[in-house]
């Protein structure tokens, strides 16, 4: 009865509500938007800080080793400071940082600024979902959700647009200044309207799990560390890669025995006793591996291959992202009607597996935008189908306080699918790449009459640009690597969503291990 009553207490109406709502949408839009507008930037920053390839990958890295330590501590840090103040001094800490970002003046300010925004970040998502769950009536969360996953969906779309034209027409600071506004907006209205529950005692400082937050910091981060470089290090053959992978596991192993066994742990494991919380979990980390696993090669493929802009590339996933969107009341109206989600899922599931396949029959060196589109716009129905159902059913059988250290594993292992899943799939990149290169080139025979043609057809026409005979040979050398090299990396991308796709499919049959929850839960306290 008591969860009911401080549930009760924190509903609000009329403008306090639609405030409260701007602001959580407006504060998780801050963070999403600045996971992804970075990268559009990349060349840019390396341009004016001096910086090597491998440095400025250390402006994503940081930024997500912040966010994945951050995520599973908001809990309790939420209980230890109060909802609202832990809040407002995330929105402080990542608006600062954004200034500082802004003004760095070389590569490894930005870094360090970067992972204190990751910090303040991390705690945004979570924190956000909570405080607008808990605004409105369990009659109207349906809807508050659907405004909710809209700005979640969106927000990753957003970012490379948006990066692409603020470098394109200012600078690369400006990716960074344009949160300044929009953070100290987000600053008052919180201050001004956000409420904190009432918690428990807080733990004094004695009783503060130190060595469990040092083993989550040093698991997390190696972790991400070893996701992030091991592709351009090399992986094993790299010591540095072979020595943080094995701090990983131990720190993982330390870190689970410092939980199980202590009176007042940082992150409560007990909650993955419930089964249906196991199996969200891991659907979440595949979620997170397909989703951010796609949304990375589409990008590439389109400005690599086919020459796109940053900003083309960017606009090309937003009809999939207004799909989801529109998906999202759809999806919570149906669950709020009892229908199953393990139907809504296997479904979604299915849907990803059709979406690899288009995607996997439309890719060549010359794909237009209309091989593409129905794909995405298929995607986006399967993203709907998954995002709001996975989170929902992970939480169906817990009650009170667990929901939230339940939904701290679920946000923690979509990220953490994400960076396996990335990590993955450039590696398998550039190693589908190499092989088909390798079948490519032992066709192309030198004593074949179609490839003597092909040279000198190449040829004449570099010496009709005034190039000698020599000179042009070289040339047209030249061309047929290049056009073999974008042949076998249009291949390995067909092979990445090929294998996605039947990833997906097995997944199907995972439904059926879902236990039938006795409490119902709502959409709105499932995507924390």
């Amino acid at each position: 009865m008591a969860q009911v009553k401080v549930e009760d207490d924190l509903v609000e109406y009329g403008y306090r509500r639609i405030l409260i709502t701007i602001t959580a949408v407006l504060c998780a839009l801050l963070e999403i938007v600045d996971t992804t507008i970075v990268n559009v930037a990349l060349t840019n920053m390396r341009g004016s800080l001096g910086a090597t390839l491998n440095d400025v990958a250390w402006v994503i890295t940081a930024y997500a080793i912040a966010n994945v330590i951050v995520i599973p501590m908001t809990s309790w840090l939420s209980q230890q400071f109060g909802r609202r103040n832990y809040f407002v001094t995330s929105i402080i800490i990542f608006t600062v940082a954004s200034f500082l970002c802004g003004n760095a003046n070389n590569i490894w300010e930005l870094i360090a600024f970067r992972f204190i925004q990751g910090l303040g970040g991390g705690a945004l998502l979570v924190t956000a979902q909570t405080i607008i769950t808990e605004s409105y009536p369990v009659a109207k969360r349906g809807m508050a959700q659907a405004i909710y996953g809209m700005g979640v969906i969106v927000g990753p779309t957003l970012g490379p647009p948006l990066g692409g034209y603020l470098v394109d027409h200012f600078s690369w600071p400006y990716i960074f200044y344009i949160n300044i506004p929009l953070g100290i907006i987000a600053t008052i209205l919180a201050l001004s309207f956000v409420r904190s529950p009432k918690y428990g005692e807080k733990l004094k400082t004695k009783q503060v799990d130190w060595l469990g937050i040092f083993l989550l910091t040093v698991f997390i981060g190696s972790l991400q560390y070893v996701l992030e470089h091991g592709q351009q290090d090399d992986w094993f053959n790299n010591k540095i890669i072979t020595l943080l992978s094995v701090i990983s596991v131990f720190g993982l192993i330390l870190f689970i025995w410092r939980e199980l066994t202590y009176k007042h742990p940082i992150v409560n494991l007990s909650v993955l006793k419930d089964g249906n919380l196991r199996i969200g979990v891991l659907m979440c980390f595949i979620l997170g591996f397909g989703l951010y696993g796609s949304t990375l090669i589409i990008p590439i493929y389109t400005q690599s291959i086919l020459g796109w802009t940053a900003t083309d590339a960017g606009l090309l996933l937003i009809p999939g992202s207004i799909t989801t969107a529109i998906m999202m009341p759809i999806i919570g109206k149906l669950i709020q009607k009892g229908v199953p989600q393990g139907y809504m899922v296997g479904l979604g599931f299915l849907i990803f597996f059709f979406f690899a396949l288009i995607m996997h029959n439309s890719m060549t060196p010359n794909t237009g935008v209309e091989h593409l589109y129905w794909g995405l716009i298929l995607r986006g129905i399967g993203l709907g189908l998954l995002f709001v159902p996975i989170t929902t059913l992970s939480l169906s059988t817990l009650k009170g306080k667990d929901i939230g250290e339940g939904a701290a594993f679920t946000g923690m292992m979509r990220q953490l699918g994400g960076s396996f899943g990335i990590a993955i799939i450039t590696t398998f990149i550039t190693r589908f790449s190499q092989e088909h290169r390798v079948n490519l080139v032992s066709h192309l025979d030198g004593s074949r009459l179609e490839v003597q043609q092909r040279v000198l057809m190449l040829q004449k026409g570099f010496m009709s640009k005034g190039f000698t005979a020599n000179e042009s040979l070289k040339k047209a050398y030249q061309v047929i690597d290049y056009s073999v090299m974008r042949q076998s990396t249009v291949l390995s991308y067909m092979d990445i969503f090929l294998y996605l796709g039947v990833m997906f499919l097995f997944c199907i049959p995972i439904i059926f291990f879902i236990k039938k929850g006795k409490n119902k839960i709502n959409p709105a306290d499932a995507m924390h």
